[in-house]
């Protein structure tokens, strides 16, 4: 056998390790930033795609058709791509999403809970609106969609769902107490769920970010070096991460290459979660 064959063979092999081919995956919050790498990834793979998106938040981040765009990606590596607009601000929202996907896919097997607000206020200054908002959308939402989507799931015996938290979950951070608090309420709620569903071919797993560079931080890299001294400063690595980077420890937790993992809180941090400063 020729060498380039043996390179062909295996790197054909190794993408069936995290092969996604015929999945039908539910991305929220997927139309910018760390979910747009997810959703890209997880087309790449082979994977059918929901995006979720709230257009209000893609026109403040100045991307009103990010989510148009996203699925055109997904369309482009061959797969089918479907957009859904939902407010998670609102009751009921969540679920309406997870059944406008399984039906627009024809069912659902991986579930990314991407979606989610933050507002860097002191905390006895947060309004209590801002904190019922906080908590509808950041955990009430979670909870549907995890009661919508786990169902069929476990009726089919094979399941992915990865809840996306943050460093925040254990680095403290005082003007985002309440998200923090949040965050690692969803993670508690995934840790919980990864034990019943394990026996029926369900994995539940958390990814914690650190500092990356997102559409949500971008107005704290418009200063070069106060940007630049964030970073030195925010984790071992001494640098912020990239949403493609995410987007692989995604691709490993919601692929069969992570089949024999669930339950975890992988810490996707630069190092930050050692204790750093």
């Amino acid at each position: 056998m020729q060498e380039n064959e043996i390179d062909t063979r295996n790197a054909l092999d190794l993408a069936r390790r995290f092969s996604m081919a015929g999945r039908r995956a539910l991305v929220t919050g997927g139309s910018v930033s760390i979910g747009r790498e997810i959703v890209r990834v997880f087309a790449e793979a082979g994977a059918d795609v929901a995006i979720h998106f709230a257009r209000g938040a893609d026109v403040a981040f100045g991307q009103p058709d990010a989510a148009e765009e996203a699925v055109r990606e997904v369309r482009g590596r061959g797969r089918r791509g479907v957009a859904i607009e939902a407010d998670f601000g609102r009751a009921g929202e969540a679920a309406r999403c997870v059944g406008e996907a399984t039906g627009a896919l024809g069912g659902l097997d991986v579930l990314v809970v991407c979606a989610s607000v933050q507002q860097r206020t002191p905390f006895l200054d947060l309004p209590a609106d801002e904190i019922e908002r906080q908590i509808q959308i950041n955990f009430r939402a979670t909870i549907e969609l995890l009661q919508a989507a786990l169902p069929g799931m476990k009726a089919n015996g094979w399941g992915r769902v990865l809840t996306i938290g943050s460093i925040n979950q254990t680095r403290p951070e005082s003007d985002l107490a309440v998200y923090a608090a949040l965050k690692s309420a969803q993670h508690n709620l995934s840790f919980n769920l990864a034990k019943d569903y394990a026996a029926h071919g369900v994995t539940i797993n958390n990814l914690s970010p650190g500092l990356v560079a997102t559409e949500r931080n971008r107005w704290r890299r418009e200063d070069a070096a106060k940007w630049a001294e964030i970073q030195k400063n925010s984790a071992p690595m001494q640098r912020a991460g990239q949403a493609s980077e995410m987007a692989g420890a995604a691709l490993l937790l919601c692929s069969d290459a992570g089949s024999f993992i669930t339950g975890i809180d992988l810490q996707a941090t630069g190092g930050r979660h050692l204790g750093w400063q």
